[in-house]
């Protein structure tokens, strides 16, 4: 997940951001794909146009989990800036499974409507440091109704990290995703 430095000014009027469900977001998949292949191939994450590919194979399945929402920033000539997306937490598809030393149960106890899993995050370079991370964050969280968002952020990745901590997450966790590669933070942030 990369995103932009804390204490930024706002963005500039000519980014428009667009809320969608599943279907929406599907239609829209090549500028997801377009801004995560562009952001991810950044140091700390180097993913290859096979990676993104990869991560393109599992967004459809994704659009159709429970409490899926999306939103995807575009300039006024339609250029796509940023995304974001995630669903909701069940028992079945926790991310807690890839922690990688065991939590309270209090804490990784999962009903399908308690946690927003923010899958994917990312902001194009030539857009940040103009609020646009903080706007397309505060857009998905308007229509999350779960208790709280819980995200892995790489550890290498400290820009993200140091602005999830300044919109008010906090690490709980360590884990692997899919139990290997690099390690990340779980990071939760309460919403109620």
């Amino acid at each position: 997940m990369n995103t932009e430095p804390e204490g930024v000014a706002e963005a500039p009027a000519a980014v428009a951001f667009k809320s969608m469900s599943g279907a929406a977001a599907i239609e829209e998949a090549p500028a997801f794909r377009r801004i995560y292949a562009e952001v991810f191939a950044e140091p700390p994450y180097n993913e290859t146009d096979s990676d993104a590919a990869e991560a393109f194979e599992r967004f459809p399945k994704q659009t159709r989990q429970p409490g899926f929402a999306a939103v995807l920033a575009r300039t006024d000539a339609g250029e796509p800036v940023a995304m974001a997306f995630g669903y909701l937490v069940t028992p079945e598809n926790s991310w807690w499974d890839e922690v990688t030393a065991a939590v309270p149960p209090e804490m990784s106890r999962e009903d399908g409507k308690r946690t927003f899993a923010l899958a994917e995050f990312a902001v194009r370079r030539a857009w940040r440091g103009r609020g646009v991370a903080r706007r397309l964050h505060r857009c998905l969280l308007e229509r999350v109704g779960a208790e709280r968002v819980m995200l892995f952020v790489q550890q290498e990745a400290e820009s993200a990290r140091r602005a999830y901590r300044s919109w008010g997450y906090t690490k709980v966790a360590e884990a692997r995703a899919w139990g290997v590669g690099d390690l990340h933070d779980v990071m939760i942030l309460p919403l109620h």
